[in-house]
């Protein structure tokens, strides 16, 4: 894994300069992202039986059809919030599987652990770009584990909602990262 974490920069990522507090934020989500694509790699190298399988389903962290329209930093404010569902998802991710597994020594346990330090990670970030004084953000997880899991249906369905969690994982660090770029841009006049 230590040789994945040294991968060149690509274009896109030397155009943001991680000296700001939002090139940083740009380059912790870019790393979030990439970490979740390879946390997706080693679940389906684990569960080699989900290969054929594609998990059913929509969104399951949505925002609300006025964010197009909102302004950026109003775009953040909901991405925070989606990232919240988010760590609440991932905690609750690790949780079942630990009852249902116990506790393993391999990659994808070690990497489940950073993604979800990084998410958290992130979330302070975001809660100190958008600082106000009319709000104050939250970074504790949104989600009651054990309302939409315990529904899911033995080992197979617990496999199956870990595979959309990390799907949806995917999903919002890469909105992050683009979002964030948005601001960044905005706030220190570059691309």
């Amino acid at each position: 894994m230590a040789e994945q974490e040294k991968q060149p920069l690509t274009a896109s990522d030397s155009t943001v300069s991680g000296s700001t507090q939002t090139g940083r934020a740009v380059s912790l989500a870019r790393l979030l992202h990439q970490e979740c694509v390879q946390l997706l790699e080693l679940f389906k190298e684990r569960e080699t039986s989900l290969s054929d399988q594609t998990p059913d389903g929509g969104r399951m962290v949505s925002l609300s059809s006025e964010a197009t329209e909102s302004s950026t930093e109003e775009q953040v404010q909901l991405l925070h919030s989606a990232l919240r569902q988010c760590l609440g998802m991932i905690h609750c991710v690790i949780q079942k599987e630990a009852e249902e597994w116990g506790k393993l020594e391999d990659n994808y346990e070690t990497l489940k652990a950073s993604v979800r330090a990084r998410l958290e990670n992130l979330l302070h970030t975001t809660k100190d770009l958008l600082r106000s004084k009319d709000e104050t953000l939250e970074v504790t997880p949104d989600h009651q584990c054990n309302e939409e899991v315990d529904g899911i249906g033995g080992t197979f369905g617990l496999k199956m909602w870990t595979y959309r969690v990390l799907l949806e994982l995917i999903h919002w660090a890469d909105h992050a990262a683009k979002t964030l770029h948005v601001l960044h841009t905005e706030r220190e006049g570059t691309k």
